[in-house]
This record gives C-alpha cells, sequence and structure tokens, in this order.
C-alpha cells in the first residue's frame, strides 16, 4: 500500500471533534463566571461532549460543495444534498442561533454608531472612546478577551489568525456576556 493509499485509509477513518472546554481548569483559574456564562447561553453542554464528531473527509466534501446565498446554506456529501439556514443548524446543533443572521450581515454599522460606541467602550474599558473602532485582544478585558477567543476559535472559526475584534466581534461577545 503506497502512502497516499495509507493516508486516505488514515483519513477515512479520522473523526474531527470539536475544543473541549476542561471544567476543572477553568475553575482552577477563577474563571467560574466564564463557565455559568456558557451554561446560561447553551452552548456549555456543546463543549463539554467528547462523543460528537464528525468524519474529516466528508466534512472537507461539506465545505468544497459549500454554497451560502439568501441566509440558506447548501452543500452535498455523499451524494446526498444538504439545505440548512442558522436556526435549523443551531437546532441540529442543540446550540443557540438567535442573532446569527445579523452577525454574518456584510452591513457591520446595522447596529448604529451610538450602540457600537457603547460596546468598544465597555468591552475596553476605556471610557473616553468617542468612535466605534476595531479592539485588539490586548485592549479587552480579560473576560472580554476569553469569550472572544471562544466565539472566533469555536463558535464561528476563522481561517486566518486574528488579534483584532471587528464590531460585530464585539456585538457577539457582548451578547455571550
Amino acid at each position: 500500500m503506497s502512502y497516499a493509499e495509507k493516508y486516505k485509509h488514515f483519513l477515512q477513518k479520522s473523526v474531527v471533534r470539536g475544543k473541549i472546554v476542561k471544567v476543572p481548569y477553568f475553575k482552577e483559574q477563577g474563571l467560574e463566571v466564564f463557565l455559568e456564562k456558557l451554561k446560561t447561553q447553551g452552548w456549555l453542554a456543546v463543549f463539554m461532549n467528547t462523543n460528537k464528531g464528525c468524519f474529516v473527509l466528508d466534512l472537507a466534501e461539506l465545505y468544497a460543495n459549500c454554497v451560502f446565498a439568501n441566509r440558506v446554506v447548501t452543500s452535498t456529501v455523499n451524494g446526498r444534498k444538504l439545505r440548512f439556514n442558522a436556526k435549523e443548524l443551531g437546532a441540529i446543533l442543540g446550540v443557540p442561533s438567535e442573532g446569527f443572521d445579523v452577525y454574518v450581515h456584510e452591513d457591520k454599522n446595522m447596529l448604529g454608531t451610538e450602540r457600537l460606541v457603547e460596546l468598544t467602550r465597555r468591552l475596553s474599558q476605556k471610557l473616553d472612546l468617542l468612535a466605534p473602532r476595531f479592539l485588539k485582544t490586548g485592549e479587552m478585558t480579560p473576560l472580554h478577551r476569553l469569550i472572544f477567543w471562544l466565539i472566533i476559535k469555536n463558535v464561528i472559526p476563522r481561517g486566518q489568525g486574528r488579534n483584532l475584534a471587528d464590531s460585530m466581534d464585539l456585538c457577539h461577545t457582548d451578547l455571550l456576556d
């Protein structure tokens, strides 16, 4: 069997699992408030389930065939057509989906300047800011930085490294808070 065949065989049996929240570690670090926020929002159970996962090749096929239009995702996996929106995906995964359509909306000013300034001030603890702007992760309070990292690493994963939170990232961080 060639290396390529062995690798393909390995991938066919490989399962991708999400990142797991290690409750004892967060408690040791004094982050019970973070755990409580995840629990209240309905996300903690998702990050504690080590049984859920998906096959690597199926996931690759899902992404390769994925089209997002009119707030609906369509794709094909193993010859089966898939079609779902944020609400349906939230129900499938057992997580909240309310507000997701607002989060991915292209118009980042839809919340209004006043609300964006308020979010920027509160999440950075810089009460003298006069205009909304992106925040570097180092400017955020520690709890808000942790929530932001959870969002970009687990809830709505980003392909590239990020250390800036745009207005909708701030909004989502605030909603989880």
